[in-house]
């Protein structure tokens, strides 16, 4: 009886974990649909059109007192959120590693977005100041959430199954973004005979998401557990104090660092060409709406399939040689689309293909290659680092894109610019020894790295 106990323990281990795996993906499948149908599509062109609605006659909102162009109240908003996520991740990410109390947390942020998400509702008129504030709240809690949900994927995957599951997460998150916005798309495009306003219909899309955020939210918080770990040597420190330990812990990884820089630079690339696809798309393909949300769910359908295929490359050629691939891929989609006829759906079409099959693989494996790189315990601090190069610094991107446009008053050119970002990063991710990179990091080196 004894020995048949034994024997099925393993079997027994290896259920609960893809039992957990299984509910980890739920909450890309969650948040995701926040990214796409709120981020991407909807809610730039209305909160802009809202402030619009507030302005004085010389086209100026004045939060506060300061006067600020209506049309860059949506951008001023998305910087404000990237500052408040920043102060705030790295400490909840210390404080989940210091309690082993990950899950109350992420429920704390989870639910706080999903209800600042659906309160956009009430979005309407000219409550552009609601809208800035929501957004903020929302944007910085989804950094927040995803922050201590990466962080659990050392703790739910041995070495050799990381990069499988983390590419099945990202799955998991475009194809719930594909389902929903394909669901906005009918809505906002017939929203007559729904007998609704256009602006009812943005509104439904948009707090539909919220909804969605938070119903799907419960699968994970059912099926992952808490972990209490050992606490680090020496006193427990908190607020500020943890945040300046967790970065003079991290210069003790010089290898990890290295790392995070080289995501840091491609990555902010991967985010300006997402954010500024449809501008290019509008700007200087003169191409309307209607094509540009059918683009973005190209992208999000093709990029199920992208993260999925690139995880089985991963376990041929390893994680690290199949990220320099897709940066490869990266820079010759950027040449096509340089070069993209104006005035031709068909062609912006292929572009939203090419970006959907390297988008996915290339998030999924980086976010997997660096949980090799964390030290035992410390995932959710190193993760706040990771997440705040993932949201936190993608600034440089849209600067450069700015600046080459002011410079040229080419879009094309504006484009072409991002090239420096894959092409730095590919030599900085290059020059990065992995498996050194693993072992010093106190962590097993996989066979496939």
């Amino acid at each position: 009886m004894g020995t048949d106990t034994v024997r099925e323990r393993p079997a027994d281990d290896i259920a609960e974990r893809r039992r957990e795996q299984r509910g980890w993906y739920f909450y890309d499948w969650a948040c995701s649909v926040y990214s796409t149908s709120v981020l991407t599509v909807f809610l730039g062109p209305y909160l802009t059109s809202v402030a619009k609605a507030a302005a004085d006659a010389d086209g100026f909102v004045h939060p506060l007192g300061v006067p600020l162009r209506a049309g860059s109240f949506f951008a001023y908003a998305v910087s404000a959120s990237v500052i408040v996520a920043i102060v705030v991740m790295p400490l909840a990410g210390a404080a989940a590693d210091r309690t082993g109390r990950k899950k109350p947390l992420l429920a704390a942020a989870a639910y706080l977005g999903a209800a600042a998400t659906a309160a956009m509702f009430f979005l309407d008129g000219d409550r552009y100041l609601l809208g800035g504030l929501l957004l903020v709240v929302a944007n910085a809690s989804l950094a927040v959430s995803m922050a201590l949900y990466n962080s659990y994927l050392p703790q739910i995957a041995p070495p050799e199954e990381r990069d499988a599951v983390s590419s099945r997460g990202w799955a998991f998150g475009y194809a719930s973004g594909a389902l929903v916005l394909l669901a906005n798309l009918v809505l906002y495009s017939t929203h007559d005979t729904f007998g609704v306003s256009e602006g009812t219909a943005v509104r439904i899309c948009l707090a539909s998401a919220g909804v969605w955020w938070g119903a799907f939210t419960l699968i994970p918080l059912a099926r992952l557990r808490d972990r209490r770990t050992e606490p680090a040597a020496g006193p427990s420190v908190h607020g500020w104090r943890q945040l300046a330990a967790t970065v003079r812990d991290m210069r003790q990884q010089p290898l990890t660092l290295a790392f995070l820089l080289a995501y840091l630079i491609y990555n902010d690339g991967i985010q300006t060409v997402i954010s500024q696809a449809s501008v290019y798309g509008s700007e200087e393909l003169g191409l309307g709406q209607s094509t540009l949300i059918v683009a973005v769910l190209l992208v999000q359908v093709l990029a199920v399939a992208g993260a999925l295929g690139m995880g089985r490359l991963a376990r041929s050629f390893g994680a690290k040689r199949t990220i320099l691939g897709s940066l490869v891929a990266w820079t010759l989609i950027l040449g096509a689309g340089y070069f993209l006829p104006a005035g031709a759906p068909a062609w912006f079409f292929v572009l939203a293909a090419g970006i959907g099959l390297v988008l996915g693989g290339s998030q999924a494996l980086s976010r997997s290659l660096f949980s090799h790189l964390v030290p035992p315990g410390k995932e959710a601090e190193y993760f706040s680092a990771y997440e705040m190069s993932d949201r936190g610094m993608s600034w440089l991107g849209p600067l450069l894109f700015g600046l080459t446009y002011q410079l040229t008053g080419s879009y094309r050119d504006a484009i072409i610019s991002l090239v420096a970002f894959f092409a730095l990063g590919f030599v900085l991710l290059a020059r990065v020894p992995v498996r050194r990179a693993v072992r010093d990091a106190g962590n097993p080196v996989p066979a496939r790295i």
